[in-house]
């Protein structure tokens, strides 16, 4: 067999394991590690081939990661490898104003001064989780890792590749974000909507440090994030609605600049741009079910939020901790771990959670 880091190739053949995990994002693989952990076997597909999964050049993409976030992490054995790399929050400022007029007088202010457990939160860069996740993977060794690799069709616990290989589990995961083809697949809707809203998504250097404090700006168009992370730089996550965003990306990074500085205000300095620009359509949209027979949701492909709060990671990692939790219960007792009243304790769990944040998200967002 080929080794994990390019994918192995079973051309033609069955593969037998306790879970497939469909998407090799950052949730897919921390469900892996940790269904490991207790003793299943694992295969997670990805479509992706290794390098571009295993790229270390910063994009621009980064989280907030909420002390949850952070024990489950640490749990897994990988917090220790980008404790030194995340940015501790320890402040939150959020206003509203116009872009150019400045932030109104009214504020919100958080200060982790006020809470016992240190940070609001940690900023970690993409780079950094997604590599820690993946070294993790290669040294467990019952996760098998099946890269370029597309999923074409699912019967009750089996997956068959484009490959036409097949590989046969007790619980199929979707892990595969707000499309998810194995929601699809399993004849799972969706209830959602569009804002008209599209988020810019990069990070800028700037003069004066950060001092670790993240700011929300509402404006008429959406919101404007600026979230810290280390070495002088934050994340921007920029709403802007549909049509002015396409303008904006469209621009050369001088002029992706010029546009961003009214609304970013200079409390910061000078900023220029450090990797890349992406933008993505943002809107609400939930699962019907986050399980069908002998399959569960995660993340994006079980409950798609705005990224008003910076809840969407948060909220996955929820769902692996939850997942977990309830497979191993069930392994201890001697259930079917892909049996349908173990697999209704997992979305009974997580629902109502889901539903509160999804209300939430949408509520600040028109209220804005």
């Amino acid at each position: 067999m080929d080794n994990p880091d390019t994918g192995r190739i079973l051309r033609g053949m069955n593969t037998d394991t306790d879970i497939v995990i469909v998407g090799g994002g950052l949730n897919g693989p921390a469900l892996a590690l940790g269904l490991a952990q207790i003793g299943l076997t694992v295969t997670i597909i990805d479509a992706l081939p290794a390098p571009t999964r295993k790229l270390r050049d910063f994009d621009g993409r980064s989280y907030a990661l909420a002390h949850a976030s952070m024990r489950l992490l640490r749990g897994l054995g990988v917090w220790g490898d980008i404790a030194d790399k995340v940015q501790p929050m320890l402040e939150i400022k959020v206003t509203d104003g116009r872009a150019g007029e400045g932030p109104s007088p009214w504020m919100m202010h958080f200060d982790h001064a006020e809470i016992e457990e240190g940070p609001m939160g940690f900023m970690c860069e993409d780079r950094h989780l997604r590599l820690a996740l993946l070294d993790a993977m290669e040294a467990t060794g019952n996760i098998t890792q099946l890269n370029d690799a597309t999923v074409v069709a699912q019967d009750g616990g089996v997956v068959t590749l484009a490959s036409g290989d097949t590989v046969s589990a007790k619980v199929i995961v979707g892990a595969d974000g707000r499309t998810s083809g194995t929601a699809a697949r399993a004849g799972i809707k969706r209830t959602g909507w569009g804002y008209d809203q599209t988020a810019i998504v990069c990070a800028v250097g700037h003069e004066k440090p950060n001092n670790g404090i993240a700011h929300q700006f509402f404006m008429p168009a959406g919101p404007l994030a600026i979230l810290p992370l280390t070495g002088d730089r934050s994340s921007i996550v920029w709403s802007e609605t549909t049509a002015r965003a396409a303008e904006i990306m469209a621009m050369d990074d001088d002029a992706f600049l010029d546009a961003l500085r009214p609304a970013f205000g200079s409390f910061l300095g000078e900023i220029s741009l450090t990797g890349k620009r992406f933008s993505y359509p943002l809107g609400l949209t939930i699962a019907n079910r986050f399980i069908a027979s002998r399959v569960a949701l995660i993340g994006d492909a079980a409950h798609g939020v705005h990224p008003i709060a910076g809840q969407g990671l948060n909220s996955g990692l929820r769902d692996v901790a939850a997942l977990i939790d309830v497979l191993d219960d069930a392994r201890q007792r001697g259930e079917d771990i892909g049996g349908d009243a173990v697999l209704a304790r997992y979305e009974q769990w997580r629902r109502f959670d889901t539903a509160t944040l999804a209300v939430a998200t949408d509520t600040f967002n028109r209220l804005f």
